[in-house]
C-alpha cells in the first residue's frame, strides 16, 4: 500500500511500518557520520580548551565549537562514506553501511554531508569565530581529497599523510578559546599526527585480508608484518618524545608528566610485545587489536590528563 494512501485505509499496522522506515532512515544518517570517530575528535578538543583557556572555559564557547566540530566531521565522514561505496561493499567491516545496504542513495548521502558541512561553517563563525570555521573546513577538504580521493587507493602512507586531518580539531579547539594559534597546539597536533599511524595499522592488521580484497594499500597489505610492527614501534617512540615535549611547550605540570609517562610505558609495552611476536611469526590479528584498544585508551587519557593538570593546579593554587 502507498504511503499516499488516505488515514482510514492505512490501518496500525501502517503506521508502524512508516514510523519504523523513518526511525531507520534517522539512523541511517546518523551512521554516515561515524559517531565513534566523531567522540573521539570531541575528546582531543574539549582538553585543549581548557589548557588554552588555563581554566574552564564558558559553557556556550565549549558547546559551540563542539557542536560545530562534530557537524564538520561527520560531514566529512558522510563524503567519505560516498567516495568509498565500492570499498565498503568489498570489505566484511563496512559491508552494513547505509550506502552498501541501500538504507540512503549517494545523492541523498552528499547533499547530507554537504549540509553538515555549511552548518559547520556557519555555526562556527557566528557562534565561535572565523578562524576556527576555516580550520574545521580545511580538515574536512584535506580529508576528502588529500586522503580519500588521492592517496588511500594509491600509497601505503595513506594513513601518515592523511592522518593530518584528524589531529585538526586541536587547532579548531586552541583557536576557539583565544583567536590565533601558538606553539602548544601545533605540538598537540603532532601528538594526534603520530599516533595516528600505529592506531590505524594496529586495525589493518587485523582487517588486512578486507584492505587486500578492496585493493587498498595500507601498510600490512603491501609490507610483511615484521616491517609493519618495526613502523608501529618507531612511531610510538617518536608519539612518547613528543609527549614528554608537550608539557614545558604547554606549561604542564607534573599531573600532566607522570601520565605521559605512565601512558608512553604501556604503549610501548603493547606495541614491542607485538613487534616481538611478529619475530617470530606469531603475532595474531586479536594482539594488533589489543594495540588498537589501547590507542584509544591511550589518546583519551593523555588529553584528559591536560586538562586535569591545568584545573587541578589552578584550583590548588
Amino acid at each position: 500500500m502507498s504511503l499516499d494512501a488516505p488515514a482510514a485505509l492505512r490501518g496500525p499496522g501502517h503506521r508502524r511500518l512508516g514510523a519504523s522506515w523513518s526511525w531507520s532512515t534517522v539512523g541511517a544518517y546518523v551512521a554516515l557520520t561515524k559517531p565513534r570517530i566523531i567522540e573521539l575528535l570531541l575528546v582531543t578538543t574539549l582538553p585543549t580548551m581548557v589548557v588554552a583557556q588555563r581554566g574552564l572555559p564558558p559553557v556556550w564557547l565549549m558547546a559551540a565549537t563542539l557542536v560545530g566540530g562534530a557537524l564538520a566531521a561527520g560531514g566529512a565522514n558522510a563524503i567519505n562514506m560516498v567516495v568509498d561505496v565500492d570499498i565498503d561493499r568489498v570489505m566484511k567491516r563496512t559491508k552494513n553501511r547505509p550506502l552498501v545496504t541501500g538504507a540512503l542513495t549517494p545523492r541523498a548521502a552528499l547533499v547530507f554531508a554537504l549540509a553538515l558541512e555549511a552548518a559547520a561553517f556557519v555555526e562556527l563563525t557566528l557562534a565561535v569565530n572565523l578562524l576556527s570555521a576555516v580550520l574545521a573546513l580545511s580538515a574536512t577538504l584535506f580529508y576528502v581529497f588529500v586522503y580519500t580521493l588521492w592517496l588511500k587507493r594509491r600509497s601505503s602512507q595513506n594513513i601518515v599523510i592523511g592522518g593530518a586531518a584528524g589531529a585538526v580539531p586541536v587547532l579548531v579547539g586552541w583557536a576557539a578559546v583565544t583567536n590565533s594559534l601558538a606553539w602548544a597546539p601545533v605540538v598537540m597536533f603532532a601528538v594526534i599526527f603520530i599516533w595516528t599511524p600505529p592506531h590505524f595499522w594496529s586495525l589493518a592488521v587485523r582487517y588486512k585480508d578486507d584492505y587486500a580484497a578492496a585493493d587498498v594499500p595500507m601498510l600490512p597489505v603491501v609490507a610483511s608484518m615484521r616491517r609493519t610492527t618495526t613502523s608501529i614501534v618507531s612511531y610510538t617512540v617518536a608519539l612518547v618524545a613528543t609527549s614528554f615535549l608537550l608539557g614545558p611547550v604547554a606549561h604542564l605540570g607534573w599531573i600532566y608528566m607522570v601520565t605521559a609517562a605512565a601512558l608512553g610505558a604501556g604503549f610501548l609495552w603493547f606495541v614491542t610485545r607485538l613487534w616481538g611476536l611478529a619475530q617470530t611469526g606469531t603475532a595474531t590479528g586479536r594482539d594488533a587489536m589489543r594495540v588498537f584498544a589501547f590507542c584509544i585508551t591511550y589518546l583519551t587519557v593523555l588529553f584528559v590528563a591536560m586538562a586535569g593538570d591545568v584545573l587541578i593546579t589552578n584550583h590548588l593554587h
